[in-house]
């Protein structure tokens, strides 16, 4: 087996050009200046001081450079997974902040070892039992969320930590009085850098400009003496080693949100490497290598006091613009943090925390998707009340809650939509020996003593019911007159045991009643069941047909000719 399936760096180390120097270069140095203000204010948004969001972008960028697919994701904090750690580990009340810190960093392993076990074990595709409407319903309302716990910071007031969105509206509102309007100013002041920056050019760091202005505004003006709350002394040199918990009774408590990161960290970030992927062919991203990449990120910040971490949104699109065409970017950004953590963290003393809340609010702001919710609005109204359902559940109940009810939800539309597929009654264009939808075409030819139909989906236990109860209700509506029922299976996908007594069933009922049964297109995974079952000997091989229009011939007592089949075994011959 190649190494570079399971350490893909060696793919881009042992075909690096030249040439991609100076975009990995430029991308590294972008992202890096990003990260310096993202990951002190998600840090801070997690509950951590924000140091910790500064370690979670050394050793994990390096990591995930080294063993991700994606040669243009940055990995680091995101405000979605630092909201989701706050919520986690707030509601165990940790006593003191090492407590606080000792528990962010089990979680972060917690979620290395989920992500990193399911890659190994290839179980990639279980985020596909979150829908795109649940997930966009989730994610408004923790973005919502994460708004609104800056408040605090953008209002100067005291607000409580809490996930739950009309608690902290009310809490807000109760202190409203008490806003320090020269923190509100900071934050709107910064709030506007930052969007005028992304219009000068997307590449400009308009998060760090905000933050050097900040730091000049509050030691020029003495603002601290004012009331502005800065961040304080911010520890210097590189990351020690941390250990995790390894308690048990931590590790059940944070289990839930461990799996919640794990699942909604990975769908984040594997639609960014996909998306950005799209436009390099020059590589693959591979799901499950995905999730090692990212699970061994996250054992990175678990051992060199970081926070969990996930491929983000705005700087992966930022690295790409920026010209990074592998992994090397992500080192180079690594590095830039390691020298700032060397050098510069002195300066980040009086940086005010209304504009790391300013950093926050306008990297949220993206997360709303009104336009998505239009459009189901418009287009399948389905899956409109099932994002509005998930959006409301995380709004009022919080964000745990919100993602289980969102698989819930999703799980129990799958196994809705499974147990009612679609049902066809076809008839035969004039002229021709093909058949269509009735519902579709119009001037379609039907015989009152003739009734095709056909079934869009795998027959088995759990829409057997619906299957008898539709036929049934197709064959009530034909009458007396009905002589045959003919059933175009190219659509049924799969039988299983409980299918097959049904079929068995329904096939006696219908020759009690004088009606037969003629069957076609029946595929090959079918056929070899109805064999093992016995029940092609039972209905009767003269009763498979390749087509529609031979099924009929053959009731009318007319020869099957031109060359095709005109029994079971010249069927099954041909159908192979």
């Amino acid at each position: 087996m190649k190494i570079k399936q399971y350490i893909p760096a060696f793919d881009w180390l042992n075909n690096y050009k030249k040439e991609w120097l100076s975009g990995d270069l430029s991308a590294g140095l972008t992202v890096g200046v990003m990260l310096i203000p993202q990951g002190m204010a998600y840090a801070m948004l997690a509950g951590l001081e924000p140091i910790h969001g500064l370690y979670a972008v050394t050793v994990p960028l390096v990591l995930y450079a080294i063993f991700g697919t994606s040669r243009q994701l940055a990995v680091g904090p995101v405000a979605m997974v630092a909201l989701l750690t706050a919520s986690g580990i707030g509601a165990l009340q940790p006593a003191t902040p090492e407590a606080y810190l000792l528990l962010a960093l089990t979680l972060a392993f917690m979620v290395g070892v989920v992500q990193f076990l399911m890659g190994v074990f290839r179980l990639g595709f279980l985020v596909n039992f979150l829908s795109h409407p649940v997930i966009s319903g989730f994610t408004s309302a923790a973005a919502i969320i994460i708004g609104l716990s800056q408040l605090k910071h953008l209002l100067g007031i005291k607000i409580p930590n809490s996930e739950h969105a009309h608690e902290i509206v009310i809490a807000a509102a109760e202190q409203i009085g008490e806003t320090n309007l020269l923190a509100l100013g900071i934050g709107i002041a910064a709030i506007f850098i930052i969007k005028l920056s992304k219009k000068i050019h997307k590449a400009l760091p308009g998060a760090l400009v905000a933050v050097v202005l900040g730091i000049l505004a509050v030691t020029l003006f003495g603002l601290e003496a004012q009331g502005i709350k800065i961040v304080g002394k911010v520890p210097s040199g590189l990351p020690g080693l941390s250990m995790p918990s390894f308690d048990m009774g931590a590790w059940q408590s944070l289990l839930s949100a461990a799996l919640t990161i794990s699942l909604v960290g990975f769908m984040e970030s594997f639609a960014v490497a996909k998306a950005i992927q799209s436009k390099h062919k020059d590589y693959q991203v591979d799901a499950n290598q995905e999730l090692i990449g990212l699970g061994l990120a996250n054992f990175g910040a678990a051992f060199f006091q970081g926070m969990p971490v996930t491929g983000g949104f705005s700087r992966t699109a930022v690295n790409d613009q920026a010209g990074a065409k592998t992994g090397l970017a992500s080192i180079i950004s690594a590095v830039l943090i390691v020298l700032t953590l060397l050098f510069l963290t002195p300066l980040f003393h009086n940086l005010p925390n209304a504009v790391l809340a300013a950093v926050i609010l306008v990297a949220v702001a993206g997360l709303i998707d009104v336009k998505e919710a239009k459009h189901l609005w418009h287009n399948d109204r389905s899956d409109f009340w099932m994002l509005a359902a998930t959006f409301l559940i995380t709004l009022s109940l919080g964000i745990e809650t919100g993602i289980g009810a969102g698989v819930v939800l999703s799980l129990g539309m799958v196994i809705y939509r499974s147990t009612r597929p679609h049902v066809a009654v076809l008839g035969r264009v004039q002229g021709s020996n093909f058949y269509r939808n009735i519902q579709r075409f119009e001037n379609l030819e039907q015989r009152p003593d003739v009734l095709v139909v056909r079934f869009d989906g795998p027959l088995y236990f759990s829409n057997i019911s619906y299957f008898k109860e539709k036929m049934g209700e197709l064959v009530s509506r034909k009458g007396k007159a009905l002589r045959l029922v003919v059933l175009n299976a190219d659509s049924i996908s799969h039988l299983d045991s409980s299918a097959i007594h049904a079929l068995s069933e329904w096939v006696d009922e219908l020759r009690k009643m004088e009606v037969k049964v003629h069957f076609t297109s029946v595929i090959g995974p079918v056929r070899d069941t109805l064999n093992r079952w016995g029940l092609t000997e039972a209905i009767g091989k003269d009763c498979f047909f390749m087509s529609n229009q031979q099924a009929i011939d053959a009731f009318d007592g007319k020869a099957v000719g031109n060359g095709q089949a005109r029994s079971f075994e010249e069927y099954v011959l041909q159908a192979n």
